[in-house]
């Protein structure tokens, strides 16, 4: 019973391994991931991957009958996903507190913009939030630019990654150790400041704040995207100080990995300016396939920058078909990212793409033992 991205992305990640995931969404208009980014002939993209596996359900969960209807499912079901501010959840009776109730072996994931706990607790939040108080921002952008936030549902992403792993161990602790139900608490602001861990580590322990630097970063060098003759991007690692030399030779420059001030890790960090414009001269003269030629056969960690398009024609892609053309009633087809991770002897499903609007309302109350009458009844109500 949540919407948008974080949360429901938990459940799509669930369902892609078998889990059976009721999409509880308001009558007339559904969730507005519907109605938002890209449409084709107002179906929304992104509900059509994010909605896969999932059985839409149309229910009002501000009406007693909703909120009594919600309460019956839960009495069935493992794991209750939601993302509506703690208050509300209380004033419909769809706390945890009132579910566990109902049913003490249920697993609730709760997604916020804050955490459940905190002075923050009841403000409304989304990821953009997230990114800029995480130290994301702070981080990404040239150094003499602004904080720059991702074009894409960065934080959403990450809780959603952290809220699966979450409902997983503690389904684990359910089964396997009687442990019960729990309360999952992810907001989208800890789980981004947990992998921008290395900032908090800086600054604690040298009283450095990290800045943003552009392509660059203060643990390698080099480390960039450099500009081919044919004015396609490379981007560069050199985290491996074995790596770092492999460049200089490779490029035409084996003096530069003799020479102390350039072979050394950290004193090649404080020439970074040097070893990027090194590189960068050099690649700026090849195309990309020569340069990516000399950097493959030299086992140097490079790659091309892709758009959408190099991306699905790569070869790497296309063998182990990450990319899947899903059918789909409404727009004939649709290439969707395939499940991830992969589980030997395990086949993680994408049966069908978002559905319809209510799709399955009358299917699935029907399994609550709601007779036609007593669904015609809801309906005419406003109530599914």
């Amino acid at each position: 019973m949540a919407s948008l991205a974080a949360a429901p992305l938990a459940a799509t990640y669930l369902g892609e391994f078998g889990a059976d995931v009721v999409k509880i969404e308001p009558p007339g208009v559904g969730d507005a991931i519907r109605g938002w980014g890209a449409q084709r002939d107002g179906v929304g993209l992104m509900w059509k991957s994010i909605g896969r596996n999932k059985r839409s359900v149309t229910v009002d969960l501000r009406t007693p009958d909703g909120q009594d209807l919600v309460r019956r499912l839960v009495e069935r079901c493992d794991v209750v996903v939601a993302n509506t501010r703690p208050q509300t959840l209380r004033r419909w009776g769809l706390d945890h507190e009132r579910l566990h109730a109902v049913n003490p072996q249920v697993v609730m994931l709760h997604v916020t913009g804050f955490g459940l706990s905190g002075p923050k607790s009841e403000r409304p939040g989304f990821g953009t939030l997230g990114e800029a108080m995480s130290g994301f921002a702070h981080m990404t952008g040239e150094a003499d630019g602004p904080p720059t936030l991702p074009a894409f549902m960065l934080a959403d992403s990450v809780a959603s990654l952290h809220a699966a792993f979450a409902v997983m161990t503690a389904l684990y602790d359910r089964d396997l150790r009687g442990a019960g139900g729990r309360l999952i608490d992810v907001n989208l602001l800890d789980p981004l400041a947990r992998i921008l861990e290395q900032s908090l580590l800086t600054w604690d322990q040298t009283g450095v704040v990290p800045h943003r630097a552009g392509n660059r970063w203060d643990i390698s060098a080099p480390r960039n995207t450099y500009r081919t003759a044919d004015d396609r991007w490379i981007a560069m690692s050199g985290s491996a100080p074995t790596v770092a030399l492999r460049v200089f030779r490779a490029i035409g420059r084996p003096e530069l990995a003799e020479d102390p001030e350039f072979a050394d890790p950290q004193r090649r960090l404080a020439r970074a300016g040097e070893v990027d414009a090194i590189v960068a001269d050099w690649v700026s003269r090849q195309t990309l396939e020569q340069a990516m030629a000399v950097f493959e056969a030299a086992e140097i960690a490079a790659a091309p920058v892709y758009d959408v398009t190099d991306l699905v024609a790569d070869d790497q892609m296309l063998a182990r078909e990450v990319f899947r053309r899903i059918p789909d009633d409404q727009l004939g087809s649709l290439l969707v990212q395939g499940p991830v991770p992969r589980l030997s002897g395990v086949e993680a499903r994408v049966d069908h793409l978002g559905p319809e609007l209510g799709a399955h309302t009358r299917e699935v109350l029907g399994e609550l033992g709601l007779t036609p009458a007593e669904l015609d009844d809801l309906a005419a109500r406003g109530i599914v």
